[in-house]
């Protein structure tokens, strides 16, 4: 037997104010787009922001559907945007921020499995990875400098 050691490197912000000025920009649009979202099962709130190599900012938040399973992750709304408009086009980075109708989030919210999946596919595509941001309505903010901090084992076409 023999045993491999997977490490990931989170970079915790104390506060939105402590970020770069662009991505304080762009986690902005991210609660913009949060504000919007549609959860009135869940009472769960989560906008995304993503920065495109062409300086283009796209957003999406959380879609919910009486048929839970139909319903989408503001990550994969704003990625799936991205590449339906803008295909072919790098994405630099992605904010996200997440809160709760029915109680304050002030831990960061990583992306869900599901999420992560599609953002790793990106990833793969453009062949660059993805500085990824997250928050809950207030507090920390965690980065990571690629999906792979969240998802090491990435599962890919390669495989099938």
């Amino acid at each position: 037997m023999k045993e491999i050691q997977i490490n990931s490197t989170i970079q915790v912000y104390d506060s939105v104010q402590e970020l770069p000025k662009n991505v304080q920009e762009l986690m902005e649009k991210a609660v913009e787009a949060r504000k919007k979202a549609y959860a009135p099962y869940s009472k769960f709130q989560v906008g995304a922001a993503l920065m495109l190599a062409n300086g283009e900012a796209v957003s999406g938040n959380n879609q919910e559907n009486a048929a839970y399973p139909s319903g989408l992750c503001a990550e994969r709304v704003a990625v799936f945007y991205a590449g339906a408009h803008y295909p072919g086009e790098t994405v630099e980075m992605m904010a996200i921020s997440a809160t709760s109708l029915d109680k304050p989030v002030t831990t960061p919210v990583p992306p869900c499995g599901a999420c992560r999946q599609a953002i790793a596919e990106y990833e793969i595509k453009q062949e660059k990875p993805i500085a990824l941001y997250f928050m809950g309505e207030k507090g920390a903010v965690y980065k990571t400098n690629s999906l792979k901090d969240l998802l090491p084992l990435i599962f890919d076409g390669s495989m099938l």
